[in-house]
């Protein structure tokens, strides 16, 4: 019996892909020998964190943590160094 409604196990599945994928090109470039211009490479650092933003915020919802007082909550707890 899943845990969650349909809707939010398909945003979640979409986000997780949609992140990984751009994940993947990054490890791409950064890991392997993958040259893209600078351009190129500024256009998927911002993909790569708005689907990354993206998969948090459907993270957050799957695990019913999504209440914005609750997410600034747990921010506050999360120290920066």
């Amino acid at each position: 019996m899943p845990f969650v409604d349909e809707e939010t196990a398909a945003a979640y599945r979409a986000a997780w892909d949609a992140w990984r994928k751009q994940a993947d090109h990054l490890h791409r470039v950064f890991l392997e020998d993958e040259r893209l211009r600078p351009d190129q490479l500024k256009g998927l650092l911002n993909r790569e964190a708005r689907a990354k933003a993206r998969y948090d915020r459907a993270r957050l919802r799957l695990l019913g943590l999504d209440d914005p007082a609750l997410a600034d909550a747990l921010d506050e707890s999360d120290p920066v160094e």
